[in-house]
């Protein structure tokens, strides 16, 4: 679909040579902001947006699903920050994308989302593959825009800002076909306040909370991975000598064999239960970019109205999961430097109550036999170097997987623990292979996998290096475990096997079906020497997750 651009051209005054077109404005800015790779899978409508893309330094990647492709851009976010980009071309592509863009929000990712659109005058006759996109998107993004002329980057540095400001989240730009191919000239990006670390004025109460304290416990959640407050974090363990709880996602801010680590909470009743008493004990619990959205209701109040707690976030939202005797809100790491520099508590937790609970969690996720679940997770830890990144789906799996696994650093363990969607792992060690040039560990059972089998092929284009262990139990155990427990009848939770060696080989990778530690340990060693995609597909029984966690 073509416009007649002469109008544009006749305004700006400019030369053919110095002008550029909508798309590209906004495609400059997407690079000037540090966006690398775009992810998606073009239609007519978002042509010219490709284009400009690639032009901008930008490389676009096709993926099979939509869905796919925002996760892949996320991966790439995560191992090396590059702005996670996701193009949809109008209707079925919006459509597809949804699931991914509901789980940015959940999952705190600044994917910039952008589709294309048809001319709002051809929109009201016009109705093959139409419907109102920003309707759609509004309930799950921070911000959605529709681009006029003349706004192209205007709106894509307040889309930025948003995306990024608090907690990150997605933001989405509707492009309209005349708008991205109309051509004008070039010009500065607008100014647009920088964005500076925020601090709150008066920390005195958080301070004398703190040098009072004869039990602190540290519990570290999202907002502080997101904003790279690590080293943060373990200045101030070591100053106050509290212990420390981790929500999944934050899993590794401090090396998880370090013995202040006790370990991770919010998803298994098991390990729930055994830290129960350590939050009980505690005298003053500081919440260090908690993000309660990741906790299931078991984190509902769980303490006393009374019970000391400073809650520091990088942005208030008022969620009624718990309540906080001091709530700061700005930059966690910052915050947490500032408060490490005052008087602290001496002697911290005399009884050693933190050691011997850590040693308890422990204890409890070994494997308590020869093959199964456990041992898996506990032979891939094993065979996969120092500094592996590892993804995970949803899925009973992913539950022990978190206990079991052990992250030597930040954004180590990739999931979905907001939104919890499944589907999600292989995208996204995808995206991370691509980021980190290294090869990455994909844990999905056998139902997620069997969502995205289709990018098997993008991981066999790209060439990436990706080790892909299956649980395969031809069920969906999760469900089928809480079909039990309420007493209700076995539905809708079982399918047939599926010979996944045999779909790997068949889509360029190696594929190999297991059933022993020694047969895993070896696999996984020539998988991990392998520039192609491996897929381990590792036969266990569903019944084996019974009390696993």
């Amino acid at each position: 679909m073509r416009h007649d651009t002469s109008s544009a051209e006749r305004i700006s005054g400019a030369a053919p040579a110095d002008l550029v077109t909508g798309a590209d404005l906004l495609a400059a800015r997407l690079s000037a902001a540090g966006a690398t790779h775009a992810f998606g899978i073009p239609g007519g409508e978002v042509l010219a947006l490709v284009d400009a893309l690639e032009r901008a330094g930008i490389r676009f990647l096709l993926a099979k699903h939509e869905n796919a492709a925002g996760f892949m851009a996320e991966g790439l976010w995560h191992t090396t920050g590059a702005l996670p980009i996701l193009v949809a071309t109008l209707g079925p592509g919006v459509a597809n994308a949804v699931n991914v863009v509901a789980n940015a929000r959940q999952d705190r990712v600044p994917l910039v989302f952008i589709t294309g659109c048809v001319d709002q005058a051809l929109a009201e006759s016009y109705t093959h593959q139409v419907f109102d996109h920003q309707a759609v998107l509004r309930p799950l993004v921070k911000a959605s825009f529709r681009v006029a002329p003349g706004t192209e980057d205007l709106v894509i540095e307040k889309a930025l800002a948003i995306a990024t400001r608090g907690r990150p989240g997605p933001v989405h730009i509707d492009l309209p076909i005349s708008v991205a191919e109309a051509r004008t000239a070039r010009r500065p990006p607008p100014a647009m306040p920088r964005q500076q670390i925020s601090i709150p004025a008066d920390l005195s109460t958080a301070r004398y909370l703190i040098a009072n304290a004869r039990k602190p416990l540290v519990i570290a959640g999202l907002d502080l991975v997101n904003q790279g407050g690590a080293a943060a974090l373990d200045q101030f363990l070591t100053h106050t000598g509290a212990p420390l709880l981790t929500t999944y996602k934050a899993k590794g801010l401090v090396p998880e064999h370090d013995p202040r680590v006790v370990g991770g909470v919010g998803l298994s009743p098991k390990a729930d239960a055994i830290v129960r008493p350590l939050i009980d004990a505690a005298d003053l619990i500081v919440l260090a970019g908690y993000d309660p959205i990741e906790m299931r209701q078991g984190w509902r109040n769980p303490w006393p109205a009374g019970k000391r707690v400073i809650d520091i976030v990088a942005e208030d939202m008022p969620h009624g999961m718990h309540g906080a005797s001091l709530l700061l809100e700005g930059d966690v790491g910052a915050i947490l430097t500032l408060l490490a520099d005052g008087r602290m508590p001496e002697g911290a937790w005399p009884d050693r109550e933190p050691a011997a609970i850590r040693k308890i969690v422990r204890q409890a996720f070994a494997a308590p036999s020869a093959w199964g679940p456990h041992a898996v997770f506990e032979t891939l830890r094993q065979a996969a170097p120092a500094g592996t990144v590892a993804t995970a789906d949803s899925g009973a799996h992913r539950i022990l997987l978190s206990q079991v696994w052990e992250c030597d650093g930040p954004r180590r363990l990739l999931q979905s623990t907001g939104l919890c969607t499944m589907g999600c792992a292989l995208p996204l060690a995808t995206g991370a292979a691509l980021g980190s040039g290294r090869p990455v560990l994909c844990f999905t059972g056998d139902a997620g996998l069997e969502m995205v089998l289709g990018e098997l092929a993008t991981l066999r284009d790209l060439k990436l290096p990706v080790v892909i262990a299956v649980l395969v139990d031809e069920s969906l155990g999760l469900i089928a475990l809480k079909q039990r427990q309420l007493n209700l009848r076995r539905t809708g939770v079982d399918f047939g096997a599926t010979d996944f060696a045999a779909v790997a080989q068949a889509m360029g990778g190696h594929g190999v079906a297991i059933s022993d530690r020694d047969g895993l340990k070896r696999e996984a060693e020539a998988a991990f020497r392998r520039d192609g995609f491996t897929l381990l597909a590792c036969r266990i029984e569903a019944r084996d997750y019974e009390g696993a966690f």
